[in-house]
């Protein structure tokens, strides 16, 4: 296989490492948040300030049932069809 190396305009390479840039910002901000988050919640694990099981218990009930109502509901099979 032969290797083309075509010459692109200056503006789409300065483009593409915005772009480039951009989601490697993302990623590293989402990456902060979600240790900051792990780090919060081991170090307060098992004190007051700790998850309530009880709310724990709800919000995983509410998960269940509403992931049950979305996989049932018609417009998303819909959507899902469309974008087959």
């Amino acid at each position: 296989m032969k290797n083309f190396r075509l010459p692109l305009p200056e503006r789409t390479y300065t483009t593409l490492v915005r772009e480039a840039i951009d989601v490697w910002l993302k990623d590293q901000t989402r990456k902060a948040r979600h240790n900051a988050i792990a780090d919060y919640a081991a170090e307060w694990a098992g004190s007051e300030l700790d998850l309530d099981h009880e709310l724990e218990s709800a919000g995983v009930e509410h998960l269940v049932k509403t992931s049950k109502a979305r996989k049932r509901t018609p417009a998303r099979s819909k959507w899902i069809a469309v974008l087959s």
